[in-house]
């Protein structure tokens, strides 16, 4: 479903990322973890052209996101992306805030859209604030809301960017289980999160990166029980020790 090969990236003089290459198969979950500063973000968002990269391939279900000739708009729709700060309007009702895009990009009748997005607020269990605006929420039901939207464009991969690091510790969880009930629906997903008994429960692998290389790409089993690079084994000491 989305494959990377040999992607970098820089700023200026500064480089982001340094060949990174990797793959995520149709229905796998994917953790990208690592400390502060070592390109996650970066990487998460190269794979929906949001970050542009100068060398290297990225393909998203064989469409190439680097050429030139590709419409990232079209490709954008059908990658869910989940911000850490939820991105939602905030001068629009919740329902609206999931219609907007059907109606727009998908070109979906407004009933249609409608339809699809109470069908997707009751998924994740908010109907009931279907017409209240954003800012009458809680940070994690407007996290909720922000995957509901994803989801609402049938995408055919969700991407995560640190989607619980702005929320309240109550908050999380809520968040994680609809992240969980996703995962186990065979949905392809690609996480960059610091929640590493979330990465336990439903990660098929988990990436570790640090200053912009993948140090290690294994499975969750292997990561957790052996990791091998001293990086990670610092990196999981420090945060599984609290």
């Amino acid at each position: 479903m989305i494959s990377m090969n040999n992607v970098s990236k820089h700023y200026g003089a500064f480089q982001v990322l340094t060949d990174c290459t990797t793959h995520v198969n149709k229905g796998e979950v994917i953790v990208v973890c690592g400390p502060s500063g070592s390109g996650k973000s970066t990487l998460i968002k190269c794979v929906n052209g949001l970050e542009p990269f100068q060398s290297g391939q990225i393909t998203v279900n064989g469409v190439s996101v680097g050429d030139p000739k590709t419409n990232l708009s079209k490709l954008r729709a059908h990658v869910g992306m989940v911000f850490q700060n939820f991105e939602l309007f905030p001068h629009m009702s919740i329902i609206e805030n999931l219609t907007i895009a059907q109606i727009k990009v998908l070109g979906r009748s407004k009933p249609e859209a409608e339809v699809k997005g109470m069908q997707l607020l009751d998924r994740v269990g908010l109907k009931v604030q279907a017409l209240k605006y954003p800012g009458q929420l809680s940070g994690g039901q407007q996290q909720r809301v922000a995957i509901a939207r994803a989801l609402a464009m049938d995408p055919i991969c969700m991407l995560f960017d640190e989607p619980t690091s702005a929320l309240d510790p109550e908050m999380i969880n809520e968040v994680l289980d609809v992240m969980t009930e996703l995962a186990q629906e065979g949905m392809t997903m690609m996480c960059v999160t610091h929640e590493m008994g979330f990465a336990k429960r439903v990660a098929h692998r988990v990436i570790f990166m640090d200053q912009g290389r993948i140090v290690e790409d294994d499975s969750k089993e292997e990561f957790f029980a052996h990791a091998r690079s001293e990086r990670a084994q610092q990196f999981l000491a420090k945060i599984l020790h609290h």
